[in-house]
């Protein structure tokens, strides 16, 4: 988002480079049992957004493999080299729910919940991006993220396109920049998700709404003993 802290390695804080093909070899990323619960499709591809991108999983993708945790709205964790790896999703950036120095931020719990919806039990094919480097300063493996169907779901587009996530280039230009800004301009024109005037308004880094208490009586183990 503008102004956004994302914590992506800047150019003199990445890692060594390592080429794409490297990196999934380093991955190793195994494929895990299929879960029993099958979650929520995700929403079909709009015409006239997103016509950028491929309609199939690219070759260069690699997998599928089993998501095993959604952390929040653009980081995920899956099954690989017998050990769980953490993805960060390239260019989004959703509304921060679990940074301790800060509240949580408005839509952040929506936009959590909506990548719950969209991820879990799946399985997905990781793209990697050279222009993007592979790794960001926390060891995160910086990818997209594809969901299989006809057409294929880039789920980092999705999640910009209604509402979930404000599209971020944090350094250099990435492969799908021109989709995800004509999905964002998209999800601000009819207002959707984070764009709403009756959500943020586009502005996630007010604190998110707290329930009113009104009318409510408080029991007393709730109340300040000062």
């Amino acid at each position: 988002m503008p102004g956004s802290t994302r914590p992506h390695a800047a150019a003199a804080t990445r890692l060594p480079a390592v080429s794409a093909a490297a990196a999934v070899a380093a991955l190793a990323l195994v494929l895990v049992a299929g879960c029993s619960t099958a979650p929520a499709a995700p929403t079909p591809l709009r015409a006239g957004v997103g016509d950028a991108l491929p309609t199939q999983v690219p070759a260069r993708a690699r997998g599928p493999y089993a998501v095993v945790h959604v952390v929040d709205g653009d980081t995920v964790r899956v099954s690989g080299h017998g050990r769980v790896e953490t993805l960060r999703l390239i260019g989004i950036d959703t509304p921060e729910t679990r940074d301790p120095r800060r509240p949580v931020q408005c839509f952040g719990a929506q936009a959590s919940a909506r990548a719950h919806r969209l991820l879990d039990g799946r399985r997905v094919s990781v793209e990697l991006d050279a222009s993007q480097g592979t790794y960001d300063r926390y060891g995160r493996t910086l990818a997209y993220l594809w969901l299989p169907g006809h057409p294929a779901v880039l789920v980092n587009e999705v999640m910009v396109r209604d509402g979930f996530a404000h599209e971020d280039t944090y350094d250099q230009p990435y492969r799908y920049q021109a989709a995800f800004r004509a999905a964002e301009r998209d999800a601000r024109t009819h207002g959707r998700g984070l764009w709403s005037a009756a959500t943020c308004g586009g502005d996630t880094t007010q604190p998110a709404a707290q329930p009113s208490h009104e009318g409510v009586v408080i029991p007393l183990w709730m109340v300040d003993a000062g």
